[in-house]
């Protein structure tokens, strides 16, 4: 029986420590939330945005700062963006594009 609950117990924490990987993404040694990290589809739908060219137009026009843009070389370079809004720096910048 103590096998048993030893092995329940082992178990269960990993377990834990599985969700607990599951809320963030380590690239390069650096833990990024996904919380607060989003693709760029998510953050068009989410910021009613036209479309994922919008953004892109943002992040290659510096609109979004650089430390907010996150590529995922092993997910086919898949970017991801921090899920804030960067509407004031566009309308600083003069264009909604």
């Amino acid at each position: 029986m103590e096998n048993k609950q030893k092995l329940q117990a082992l178990l269960k924490e990993t377990d834990a420590l599985i969700a607990a990987g599951k809320r963030y993404l380590e690239l390069n040694g650096t833990k990024y939330p996904l919380g607060e990290w989003i693709t760029l589809k998510e953050y068009a739908r989410r910021f009613h945005l036209e479309s994922t060219n919008v953004v892109s137009n943002w992040i290659s026009r510096g609109i979004v700062p650089p430390q907010n843009v996150i590529t995922i070389p092993e997910l086919n370079d898949l970017k991801l963006i921090k899920a804030v809004s960067y509407r004031s720096a566009v309308l600083k910048d003069g264009a909604d594009d």
